[in-house]
Formats: structure tokens, C-alpha cells, sequence
């Protein structure tokens, strides 16, 4: 029996049916009891930050992916990514498609031996969490900590894929759109990536600690400008005054001044002068 065009190809659905059955189906999960952790994109780019934009990077450099990713993408980009967890080498989707789909990501966690090599190479370099996180480190530790092949981003043969739709390909629409899911979270939730290895990534903070000379000062907290850096207001509060001299100057009574008298000065008498000789 042969094929018709029909039955080779679905039907064309236009993106905003798409985006519309995305958020049916995302409002009747809701409804039965499930806390959703969608991935909404601000615009057409999937990833803005350093780390979602490596780890984009990181997806595209394999060929064995290249043919499935771009469905991934135009999935996620229609608001199809209704759920998606970040855990401990493990990362699990709900992906709208015809239906609502199951995805399962397993990525095997860092080996201990590859771990203690990154933070080897990176000691004394990170000074500072907050740089870690925002990217914001020299180009050689950032080489080391996204290497292909020796950095936290996991290979190919780490990855193993699972989705509950019908599609015999082990990558299919709806896994490719979690993968790129992942990138966008580390936009928000740059520590995640390491969840996903199971790392501690304040491990690399303590080898710069230990590693770090009089020379070379430790990048912290201190000096930066707190107010700009969390997004709070911080009032600006008159120095205290010492509690020593507050206390002295609440029991420092003020000094009456006298007031003028009204009657005239008496002048000073003259006194005799006593006679030497006695009467004369």
C-alpha cells in the first residue's frame, strides 16, 4: 500500500496554535497539582549568558546531534518546554507535541580523578564566586572549566537520551528542545551545571584560597558595591556616634549664667595708715 503526502507528513501547524496548545496544556497540569518550572524565553536567543551560551556551543560541536538540534530549537523558542529539573546527573522534560511527552536526560557525573585535574589547573585563578558564576574570568580558566574533552560539559557517550514519543530516533524533537532548555536555565541558574555533574563549585574558590599569594589578592565581597550587585536598595545611614561620648553629653548639665546686679558697685575704702610712733 503506498503512501500519500498526508500520511507522511503532519499536518502544518502554525506556531501560534503552537505556542496556544503549549499553554492549554501547561494550565491543565497546573490544575492537577503539578509545580511546573517552564523554560520562557525573553526573546529569539536561547542563551544570553556565558554559560548558556557555552553550553549551547558544547551541544553543536557534535555532529552526531547536528541534524536533530534545529527542531530542538524551534520547539523551545514556541514556549514547548512546560517543565524542566536540573538535578544530580539528571535532567527530566515535559514537552508539548502533539501531546504532552516525557524526557529524561541521564548524564553521568564528574569522575572524582577528572575533577581534582580541573580544580588543579584552576587553582589561584578564581578568587571570587560571583566571577565564577557571571563568566567574568581569564580566557585559560575559562578554557580549562569548558574543554570539550577535559572540562565539566559532558561527552556524548555521558549523555543518554530517553522521550516518551512515538519517534525511533534516540534524539528526538523533543529531547533536542531540553537540551537547549538547559542552556537557557544556566542563563538564570548558572550553578546548576554543576548540580548537573555533582561538583561543588565552591571547591574551586577554596584552591584559589589555598593558592593564593601576597602577591596576588583575593577577589571577595569586599570593595565591591553591594547595592549593584544583588539589585537592593541600601540606605545610606549617618555613622553612629559613640556611645561613650552620648552618654556623657545626656548627663552634661547646661551652666546657668549670673544675672547683673542693679545696685551700684560699692567703692573700696581707704584705710589709715597706722601710726608707727604711736601719738605725737
Amino acid at each position: 500500500m503506498g503512501w500519500g503526502y498526508g500520511d507522511r507528513y503532519p499536518a502544518y501547524v502554525p506556531v501560534a496554535k503552537k505556542r496556544l496548545n503549549a499553554e492549554k496544556a501547561a494550565k491543565k497540569l497546573a490544575k492537577g497539582g503539578q509545580k511546573l518550572s517552564p523554560i520562557h524565553l525573553a526573546g529569539s536567543k536561547i542563551a544570553t549568558s556565558y554559560w548558556g551560551k557555552a553550553w549551547c556551543q558544547h551541544l553543536e560541536s557534535f555532529s552526531d546531534y547536528e541534524n536533530r538540534l534545529p527542531r530542538g530549537r524551534s520547539y523551545l523558542r514556541q514556549g514547548a518546554v512546560l517543565d524542566l529539573k536540573i538535578e544530580n546527573g539528571k535532567v527530566s522534560a515535559l514537552v508539548q507535541g502533539s501531546e504532552t511527552y516525557k524526557v529524561s536526560i541521564g548524564i553521568t557525573v564528574l569522575g572524582e580523578q577528572k575533577w581534582q585535574a580541573i580544580r588543579a589547573r584552576c587553582a589561584g585563578e578564581i578568587a571570587s564566586v560571583i566571577e565564577l558564576l557571571q563568566g567574568k574570568l581569564s580566557a585559560s580558566v575559562m578554557h580549562t572549566v569548558t574543554d570539550q574533552k577535559d572540562g565539566l560539559f559532558p561527552l556524548p557517550g555521558e549523555i543518554k537520551l530517553q522521550c516518551s514519543c512515538p519517534d525511533w530516533a534516540e534524539m528526538c524533537k523533543h529531547v533536542a528542545a531540553a537540551l537547549y532548555g538547559i542552556g537557557a536555565r544556566l542563563d538564570q541558574e548558572p550553578e546548576l551545571l554543576f548540580t548537573l555533574r555533582n561538583v561543588d563549585h565552591l571547591q574551586l574558590i577554596s584552591a584559589a584560597t589555598l593558592s593564593t599569594t601576597a602577591k596576588t589578592p583575593q577577589k571577595g565581597l569586599e570593595g565591591q558595591d553591594l547595592s549593584a550587585l544583588f539589585g537592593i536598595d541600601m540606605d545610606e545611614a549617618a555613622p553612629a556616634e559613640p556611645k561613650a561620648k552620648a552618654k556623657a553629653k545626656a548627663k552634661a548639665k547646661p551652666v546657668a549664667k549670673k544675672k547683673p546686679s542693679s545696685l551700684p558697685a560699692k567703692k573700696p575704702q581707704r584705710r589709715k595708715a597706722a601710726s608707727l610712733g604711736g601719738k605725737s
